[in-house]
């Protein structure tokens, strides 16, 4: 049986989706999306199959679906996006979140956990923060933490901020180049989700409706990485880590750059699917 040009019932439009070159994920949660429903209902989907689909709907679907067979990442489509069990409106101003940056908040609270207390709460920043995925992340798992977020577009820092309120969660935002408008400033942590692809990469073209400024640095892809490492030394903690994320063959560089820095303990950590994704050291302890 054929898929009908305007699908009368809930099944009928994953199938229409799904026919538009959607792989049947992706589809389903254009048609919740077209419902007005969350990405985490998907079983609902199963239990209201034959549901009749509302023609203003289709409309939505439709122009979702072009936007998604075209390249545009789903979370831009329906302007939300999970990251480390908090829900976060994006769009275009920054990149999507993505699950292997959830490596990084882990290690992250490794480092902060033992420091982070009421009566002497740890200070930590994130460089780049875009939507505010690290910084919320860290703030809603450890209240206690000071977190301040700086991103040098002004654009991100709208959205990171929409989602902070949203949230309720209190983090200090500044607009900059990396620590440049921090003078004087101390951190237990600093943490950043930096670009890293190198400019001629053919993987950016893959990547063409995310924002080109958060992706690419440089010819190796590690300017915005040895600037970060270079301004970190200033304003750590004795004993204060630096932890970065990086491309899938960058750990060694990485880890040579922090050591050269005069940093200490320099490693690096495995993302999902098993690949050297972040690396960080530790100023000398006092």
């Amino acid at each position: 049986m054929g898929t009908p040009q305007t699908p009368a019932t809930v099944a009928q439009a994953i199938r229409w989706a799904q026919a538009q070159q959607l792989d049947r994920l992706d589809a389903q949660l254009l048609v919740l999306h077209a419902l007005g429903r969350g990405a985490q209902e998907r079983a609902w989907l199963l239990a209201h199959d034959t549901d009749a689909f509302p023609e203003a709907a289709h409309a939505t679907l439709q122009t979702a679906a072009l936007r998604r067979a075209a390249g545009e990442p789903l979370a831009y489509i329906t302007g939300h996006k999970e990251f480390f069990g908090l829900e976060l409106q994006v769009d275009a101003r920054v990149l999507v979140p993505r699950p292997d940056t959830e490596t990084l908040v882990e290690w992250a609270l490794e480092v902060l956990s033992p420091a982070a207390t009421p009566t002497h709460p740890a200070r930590v920043v994130d460089l780049g923060t875009g939507s505010g995925a690290i910084a919320l992340a860290l703030k809603h798992t450890l209240p206690d933490l000071q977190v301040c977020a700086v991103d040098f577009s002004t654009d991100a820092l709208a959205v990171a901020q929409t989602n902070a309120l949203r949230l309720n969660l209190q983090v200090q935002f500044t607009q900059g180049s990396w620590l440049d408008g921090l003078q004087g400033q101390h951190f237990e942590l600093i943490v950043s989700n930096p670009p890293y692809i190198a400019s001629a990469d053919h993987h950016l073209a893959a990547l063409k409706h995310e924002p080109l400024q958060a992706l690419a640095s440089g010819p190796d892809g590690l300017d915005d990485i040895r600037s970060i490492i270079r301004q970190a030394v200033n304003h750590l903690e004795p004993g204060g880590w630096l932890l970065l994320e990086h491309g899938y063959d960058q750990a060694a560089a990485v880890r040579a750059l922090l050591a050269d820095a005069g940093l200490l303990h320099a490693e690096s950590r495995r993302d999902l699917a098993g690949i050297e994704r972040c690396s960080g050291a530790r100023l000398p302890p006092a």
